[in-house]
């Protein structure tokens, strides 16, 4: 068992983190934070408005902070936004202070879960399948270095499912510092 405070949820975008993370987060009687809504509510800007006006490495200095900040609570289930893990610090603090459930999705999956939703920026691609490779290639290494577990996707399984696939497994794997196993 790896015993941590906190749970982080890491993976791409589309693989179910804020869903599921509430879910798992209710179950377990523990707080709930979204990474990019974390980071929405210290700028009062739309993740998207932020990407615009200060470009990608202005949303992911703004992340690194948030990420910083977050961590370093207890109790809680944190889904993270799908790069927060291509910062090196970012990658030490998720692996140091928490234990990290790495939320996979194949391109498929990705693509039916995220069929309508214009809003994220690395999204806004001529060909989202070709974009979508390109993240996993860039990033699957990286998750699989700060996971403790990894939760392939399923596209027929709902996030209720899912979630009770994850707290099972966290069942066996995980021990909340000073909380005993998860229930």
């Amino acid at each position: 068992m790896n015993p941590a405070a906190n749970l982080f949820l890491v993976g791409p975008m589309g693989a179910g983190k804020s869903t599921v993370g509430r879910l798992v987060a209710d179950r377990l009687g523990l707080a709930f934070v979204d990474l990019d809504h974390e980071i929405e509510a210290r700028s009062g800007a739309a993740i998207a408005l932020i990407f615009e006006l200060e470009g990608e490495a202005g949303f992911r200095a703004r992340e690194c902070a948030a990420l910083a900040d977050c961590t370093a609570r207890e109790g809680i289930v944190l889904a993270t936004g799908g790069g927060a893990i291509l910062d090196p610090t970012n990658r030490e603090l998720l692996r140091r202070r928490g234990y990290v459930a790495w939320l996979d999705a194949d391109v498929e999956t990705q693509l039916a879960r995220l069929a309508r939703d214009r809003s994220r920026p690395l999204l806004r691609a001529v060909d989202r399948r070709e974009r979508l490779v390109a993240l996993a290639a860039e990033r699957n290494l990286l998750y699989a270095q700060v996971a403790d577990l990894q939760l392939p996707s399923r596209s027929r399984r709902n996030s209720a499912q899912a979630a009770q696939e994850l707290l099972a497994q966290l069942a066996q794997q995980w021990q909340r510092q000073g909380h005993g196993v998860p229930a």
